[in-house]
């Protein structure tokens, strides 16, 4: 089965690196990675070129005009890009464990979205991590906000990895699925400027067509860098779009993939 690696980013290219590095330790790789970009500068172009070359896969960089925050528009323009079977989703501040793109894979299944869980590293450690450039961590490492999420274990994850149907927790940094599942619902909804909720109605709308979430737990471990807030000052109207899909069982959004 064909893998895309899908990184959502803006603006952070010393992260990014991180999390370049951490996708080359893989225990086993994606068929492609593409940059979901979301009017970044010119410094994040140029890190993608040198992996470009340094990656035995290819590497490439979907990006549009910084307009705003437009997460949904910029994975949708990554999506189309993707030549796999499968898409898996992270930003561009997760830094993976090793057997991350391993265990989304492994607990693939059509008709089902995976959702995984993040590790936060506080903000001290975070500054730590980009001076040493470190992509390496561990259960006892320090600044570790939630350190049990940091436990890699095949027999914890078949005991506590469960189906959901509420959109609770939803968040595309750790997110899998097939991408037929991804054109049933005309993918993410581009109607959502500003930060919050893209995620949500788009899980939403998988699940009204019938596509269930399976959470993972202690697999697909990834490690969330530090970062101030994103300003909420989209929330209010970004809720009541996806309030409205919740009430109206919408499963199609009319600006998506297919305009």
């Amino acid at each position: 089965m064909t893998t895309s690696l899908i990184i959502t980013t803006y603006n952070w290219p010393e992260a990014l690196e991180l999390v370049f590095l951490s996708v080359l330790e893989q225990t086993v790789m994606p068929d492609e990675v593409i940059i979901a970009d979301d009017g970044s500068r010119v410094e994040t172009k140029a890190l993608i070129t040198k992996y470009q070359k340094r990656f035995p896969i290819p590497l490439h960089h979907f990006w549009q005009p910084d307009d705003e925050f437009r997460a949904a528009s910029a994975r949708n323009g990554a999506i189309r890009k993707s030549n796999s079977k499968y898409l898996i989703f992270i930003d561009g501040d997760m830094i993976l464990h090793p057997s991350f793109l391993e265990d989304h894979l492994s607990l693939s299944k059509e008709g089902i979205f995976i959702q995984g869980s993040r590790v936060l590293i506080d903000k001290d450690q975070t500054e730590h991590i980009l001076n040493k450039k470190k992509y390496n961590f561990s259960f006892f490492d320090s600044g570790l906000a939630n350190r049990k999420n940091a436990i890699h274990s095949n027999i914890l994850a078949k005991i506590f990895s469960k189906h959901r149907d509420t959109i609770k927790g939803i968040k595309t940094c750790n997110f899998s699925l097939y991408a037929k599942d991804v054109y049933k619902v005309n993918g993410f909804n581009e109607d959502f400027v500003g930060w919050g909720r893209e995620d949500s109605e788009f899980a939403v709308r998988l699940m009204n067509v019938g596509i269930e979430r399976m959470d993972i737990r202690f697999h697909a471990i990834a490690y969330h860098l530090y970062h101030l807030e994103n300003t909420r000052s989209s929330l209010e109207e970004n809720d009541k779009r996806l309030h409205e899909a919740v009430k109206l069982k919408k499963v199609w959004c009319e600006r998506g993939l297919i305009c």
